[in-house]
C-alpha cells in the first residue's frame, strides 16, 4: 500500500514546534537556577507557554525526533545538574533542592540518566580537574 507523503510545511511545523520547545526547556531551567522559578515545570506546562494542547505537543515531538518530549528535558536537566556540581561547590542537597527535587530522589535521577551519583560524579570531575592542572604544571 503506497503511504502518502508529508507535507513539507507540516515537517517544517513539527520541527518549529520541537525548537520552541527546547527554547522553553533552558529558559525554564535557567529561571530555576537563578531562583525565578521555584517549581518544575511538566509537559502541560510546556504545552501551555507554546499555545498547544499537551497530547499535540507530544504527538509533534514523538514524530520529529523519534522519542519523548520528557526524553530532551531530562538530558537538559542532567546536564544543568552536572554543570551546577562541576562549577559550584553546593552540596548535593542544595543542588536538588535548586532543581525541586528532594535529595534521595534528585540522586536517583542522577544515577539513572548519569550513570552514576552526584558525589560520583563531583568527584570524578575533580580527579580530572587535578590530572589536568598536574599536567600542565610540569615543565
Amino acid at each position: 500500500m503506497p503511504t502518502t507523503p508529508i507535507p513539507k510545511k507540516l515537517l517544517a511545523r513539527q520541527h518549529e514546534i520541537y525548537a520552541d520547545y527546547l527554547r522553553e526547556i533552558d529558559r525554564h531551567l535557567a529561571d530555576l537556577v537563578s531562583g525565578r522559578a521555584t517549581e518544575m515545570f511538566e509537559i502541560r506546562d510546556f504545552a501551555g507557554v507554546l499555545c498547544i494542547h499537551p497530547t499535540h505537543l507530544s504527538n509533534t515531538i514523538k514524530l520529529a525526533t523519534g522519542h519523548s518530549p520528557c526524553h530532551d528535558y531530562q538530558l537538559r536537566i542532567l546536564a544543568v545538574a552536572q554543570q551546577l556540581l562541576r562549577d559550584t561547590d553546593q552540596p548535593v542537597a542544595a543542588v536538588a533542592a535548586t532543581l525541586t527535587y528532594d535529595p534521595a530522589n534528585f540522586t536517583k535521577f542522577f544515577k539513572r540518566f548519569g550513570g552514576c551519583t552526584p558525589k560520583q560524579y563531583r568527584e570524578q570531575v575533580r580527579a580530572e580537574q587535578l590530572e589536568v592542572a598536574e599536567v600542565e604544571s610540569l615543565p
